[in-house]
């Protein structure tokens, strides 16, 4: 409204110059040509003031001019200045709200600053109250370590004591033994087939014949996930399966139901042993440790701690099931004490290991590595005894025959390569052109008579090969995905697979 009232006042006094400019002009006009008739002929000097008059009417009507033009220019100029006035209020409007808004944010920082730090204060009373309890408690430990010391001592002393008896009963026992083997040296020449004398769990002497399968018996969905490992009891028909749902079971072949399952596990099952008196489950687990079971009881017995890496391949020892081995992603092959529970050596290797065996007499560690080779080592010393290139690739499994003479290696290459235990030189290569490795813990088998090779495929296939012809004799198709375990009853049959998606197949 203001802004029109002034372009009105400018519009009147526009015009108000104007309509004055004309009156000026038509008030000077007559006396302008009254004056020039009669003073025509009075000279040059009246003529010269006439024309010094009307140049000065002239500039007057100028100068009214530039006068006009500068209002009109200083009136938008005004009209500018007003805009920028409206417009710089509304920005200090905005700027006065922002500061209002950063005051009350910084009235909540301020609260905040606050109660943190009373939160600070207590925490420094709380980490005060803590090391006054850690110091009490490093007391308390000291104390227990030197109790404990003066245990140990205590015990040691019992144990030797005790070690001289049991040295006495020893002695009087490896007599009885002497006694016993020169008299049944006979028998057992007799019942030996092939040079090898089979034992049952009650002493008595049988001799094993493997049969090939071709027919699944029994088709179990034993785990959530993966079954990375399956193993047989010794002289058994029950199964023991890992997988990775963390848990370990035993089943029945004959009927393909649970016996019992096993808790404890904190990570996937990669490989499972038990011990040649079917009393302890060792399991390899993802979580850097190995779990071992009271087979009886299903209680851990001992969580084996050491390795940094998920540990891949466990063995025990036949000789004497007391001495365990097992490999891991640290690079670092482990022996150690079940008795004790304890780690008793540590194999160091730049090259991981994906599978290892103990062999029959308990001295030497049989390990298969990434690099593809097969190497021994001596179980007491940790030294390297020989090594041989096994594969072009990863080496995923190795398998002992049941004398000992032989060893079956498995790699990414996709072959299976028969060993001599004694020269390390290749016995025979099984090779198909649909068996497909399946990943680098893919466990293949020999049967109990050592007469059959059995390996999964990728395709869910598993193979059967005659050691003795190098052909396969038989294909089992029922896996719907990759089979990564193969293992053989020590009773001869039945053959057992695993898979990713956790079914196990048992095949006649």
């Amino acid at each position: 409204a203001q802004e029109e009232i002034a372009i009105e006042a400018i519009k009147h006094a526009v015009k108000a110059l104007r309509k004055r400019h004309l009156l000026e002009e038509g008030a000077h006009g007559p006396a302008f040509i009254a004056l020039t008739r009669p003073f025509a002929s009075q000279g040059s000097e009246w003529k010269e003031k006439a024309e010094n008059l009307e140049l000065e009417l002239q500039q007057c009507y100028k100068a009214q001019a530039r006068l006009s033009e500068q209002l009109v220019v200083e009136v938008a100029e005004s009209r500018a200045s007003k805009a920028l006035a409206v417009e710089k209020e509304a920005g200090l409007t905005k700027t006065q709200n922002e500061l209002t808004q950063a005051r009350d944010e910084c009235s909540r920082l301020a609260a905040l600053l606050e109660e943190n730090t009373k939160g600070l204060d207590l925490l420094i009373s709380e980490n005060k109250d803590l090391k006054a309890q850690l110091e009490e408690t490093k007391q308390r430990a000291n104390s227990a370590e030197a109790e404990n010391r003066m245990l140990v001592d205590r015990w040691m002393l019992q144990k030797m004591q005790d070690a001289e008896r049991l040295n006495e009963a020893n002695a009087l026992y490896e007599d009885m033994l002497d006694q016993l083997k020169a008299s049944s040296i006979t028998q057992h020449a007799r019942q030996q087939v092939d040079g090898v004398v089979r034992r049952s769990e009650e002493g008595a002497e049988y001799y094993v014949e493997s049969t090939v399968p071709d027919t699944c018996k029994h088709k179990i969905p034993a785990h959530e996930g993966g079954c990375a490992a399956i193993i047989f009891e010794n002289n058994s028909d029950k199964i023991v399966s890992g997988g990775q749902d963390q848990a370990v079971k035993i089943w029945d072949a004959n009927t393909g139901s649970l016996s019992r399952t096993l808790y404890g596990c904190l990570g996937s099952v990669l490989d499972l042993t038990i011990t040649y008196d079917n009393r302890s489950v060792i399991a390899a687990s993802s979580s850097n440790n190995l779990y071992v079971w009271d087979a009886i009881s299903g209680r851990v017995r001992h969580t084996l701690t050491g390795h940094i890496d998920k540990v891949c391949a466990v063995d025990v020892s036949k000789f004497s099931s007391r001495h365990v081995v097992s490999a891991a992603y640290d690079r670092t092959i482990k022996v150690w004490d079940l008795n004790k529970g304890y780690c008793i050596n540590t194999i160091i290797f730049h090259s991981n290991c994906n599978a290892l065996c103990v062999s029959m007499d308990g001295l030497t560690i049989c390990s298969g590595h990434v690099d593809g080779n097969l190497r021994m080592w001596d179980i007491q010393t940790g030294k390297l005894v020989s090594e041989v290139a096994a594969h072009s690739l990863a080496v995923t499994s190795l398998s002992l025959s049941r004398n000992g003479n032989v060893i079956l290696t498995s790699g990414r290459d996709n072959l299976h390569n028969l060993f001599d235990m004694r020269s390390l030189e290749v016995c025979g290569t099984l090779r198909a052109s649909g068996n497909r490795v399946a990943s680098n813990w893919s466990r293949s088998c020999i049967s109990a008579d050592d007469n059959y090779v059995a390996a999964g495929s990728a395709d869910g296939s598993v193979s059967i090969w005659s050691i003795s012809k190098a052909n396969i004799v038989s294909t089992l198709k029922e896996h719907t995905s990759s089979v990564l375990c193969c293992s053989w009853s020590g009773l001869g049959k039945p053959l057992a697979t695993s898979d990713r998606n956790g079914v196990i197949c048992t095949w006649t």
